[in-house]
């Protein structure tokens, strides 16, 4: 499979139909009134469970359904020795719930239910135990597919299950899921690495504008190996990605998820038109971003996200976090941590999206390689970074740079410290912005580092350098833009340089009571006023 717009490679998995007519049904084809029909062992009507599940966590959600399965009284084995899928495709229905005991429940082949109203499968201590690769039931290397775009179920409640994929030569997608409305899918557990080489653990989306969804507390932190490695190299681009939600136009929330290293994204939601909301969580080591958010007013909020091992095969693009296509997204409340010796971006806003909130965000950039904090495209909307923290330990990167300089929005940077021991290899300045209508204010920026490392490089037209203090061992402002105003400023070179470097370039810059330790060089700007300054 050949590389497509950097996108995840399971963003190209279609939903068309299969012909694996033994495993598939819909609730206009499957026969109603099992309750009657000799299987009154393993039901239950609305009210509560009997038997053995009595005291399972299933009966706090089974007066939401009609019918409630116990799925070893039906027939599954609970001791992982037999395969149970066949008897859980019989038994699933609309308004029922599947209540699965503990113990530990084979898995070799996909269970598909589409077009359905009101599903649940509830574990308690319940263990899925899926076949190896050269052992399931493949090409649909999944568990449950309860949905897909063309028939799209409602009301789906996936809780309480562990996956035990450590076997070699395992890894599965746990759950692709695709709703109108109603999805709820909670604490699940990946065990052990997907080396398989298939479609990562989970896919979500909610397919209706109004409908909304919940994934809280999936999680995979063992991640998945690089497709070379596995017994289905070639078939995949890179390998599994760890959360994908490619077709949303719902709400659909990510709630405290945690994702390992994954080849192909950790978490993927973008794609759709809807609003992707990530809330807490860790998400660690995956390859590209770690979080690809997208859609409407995307929010990523009270998130950690850390690069800091770079497996032996595969992994050469690991980056923090992307806003793909993401229109008045946020990233609120975050901290992104960058320890790898390979090119990372902790936060890239790129030319596909829209007015973007950065707020309350702490990045660790700590490498051998000149990384960048924070990167925004030339064709991306409004950025605004406030309230933040930068800490920088690198030969080089920069901390914040705003591409242009023909970009058509502006941007903002308010009350933001970038600070650390950054060389003067590659990227030189702790800020650089060739955007125009950008302001700087209340910026704090302190780097002592290399002999070449600038403070603010401005290469924009009619921005505002306000009541920041700036300290770097070379120019710690270097102005080359027009109409710039520069007013209560302190600026002070650590290499006994100038404070503020005017490039040729420059015309029209304004300096008002700025304190400018080692005073002015000016190359040659034309234009030149200067009010109330302190040298």
């Amino acid at each position: 499979m050949t590389k497509e717009d950097n996108r995840s490679s399971e963003t190209r998995e279609t939903d068309a139909p299969t012909d694996h007519s033994t495993t598939t049904f819909s609730r206009r084809s499957y026969l109603r009134g099992l309750g009657a029909a000799g299987l009154a062992g393993g039901l239950v009507q609305r009210g509560g469970l009997v038997g053995a599940a009595a005291a399972a966590d299933p009966s706090q959600y089974a007066d939401r359904f009609e019918t409630v399965v116990d799925v070893v009284d039906a027939g599954a084995d609970n001791s992982g020795q037999e395969p149970v899928s066949s008897v859980l495709q019989e038994h699933l229905d609309d308004d029922t719930l599947l209540a699965f005991p503990p113990g530990r429940y084979y898995m070799d082949e996909q269970v598909r239910f589409t077009d359905f109203d009101n599903v649940g499968l509830v574990g308690d201590d319940a263990t899925l135990v899926p076949a190896n690769f050269h052992d399931f039931d493949g090409p649909q290397y999944r568990l449950f597919r309860l949905g897909t775009h063309y028939s799209p179920g409602t009301d789906l409640l996936v809780v309480g299950f562990t996956v035990d994929q450590t076997a070699p030569d395992t890894g599965i997608r746990v759950v692709d899921a695709v709703v109108d409305d109603g999805l709820h899918v909670e604490d699940v557990y990946v065990d052990g690495r997907h080396d398989s080489g298939t479609f990562g653990p989970g896919r979500f989306n909610v397919l209706d504008a109004g409908g909304d969804g919940l994934v809280r507390r999936f999680r995979a932190p063992d991640g998945g190996q690089w497709e070379s490695e596995t017994p289905n190299a070639g078939n995949i681009w890179r390998g599994p990605t760890g959360i994908l939600a490619n077709m949303t136009a719902g709400t659909l929330r990510f709630e405290d998820c945690e994702l390992g290293g994954f080849p192909d994204n950790g978490l993927y939601a973008s794609g759709g038109s809807g609003r992707i909301i990530v809330d807490g969580g860790h998400y660690r080591n995956s390859n590209a971003p770690n979080i690809r958010v997208g859609g409407a007013k995307a929010v990523v909020r009270g998130v950690t996200v850390t690069v800091d091992e770079t497996p032996a095969v595969g992994f050469d693009d690991q980056r923090g976090i992307r806003l793909q296509n993401a229109a008045d997204a946020e990233i609120l409340q975050t901290t992104v941590d960058v320890r790898v010796d390979q090119g990372v971006t902790a936060i890239h806003v790129p030319g596909s999206a829209g007015t973007v909130w950065i707020e309350d965000v702490d990045v660790t950039v700590d490498s051998s390689v000149g990384n960048t904090a924070i990167s925004v495209s030339p064709d991306a909307g409004k950025t605004t970074v406030y309230s933040s923290t930068i800490d920088m330990s690198a030969p080089g990167g920069y901390g914040i740079v705003f591409e242009g300089p023909d970009a058509s929005a502006s941007a903002h940077v308010e009350s933001v410290d970038i600070v650390g021991d950054v060389g003067d290899e590659g990227a030189r300045a702790a800020i650089r912005n060739t955007r125009d209508d950008v302001d700087f204010r209340a910026v704090s920026i302190d780097q002592p580092g290399g002999q070449k490392r600038y403070g603010l490089v401005n290469l924009g037209d009619d921005c505002l350098v306000y009541k920041s203090n700036v300290r770097t061992a070379n120019y710690p402002l270097l102005e080359a833009g027009t109409g710039t105003h520069v007013e209560d400023n302190y600026a002070n070179s650590y290499g006994d340089r100038e404070a503020i470097a005017l490039h040729d370039d420059s015309e029209d810059v304004y300096l008002k009571n700025n304190r400018l330790r080692g005073g002015i060089r000016d190359a040659g700007s034309a234009g030149l006023k200067l009010v109330g300054n302190e040298f």
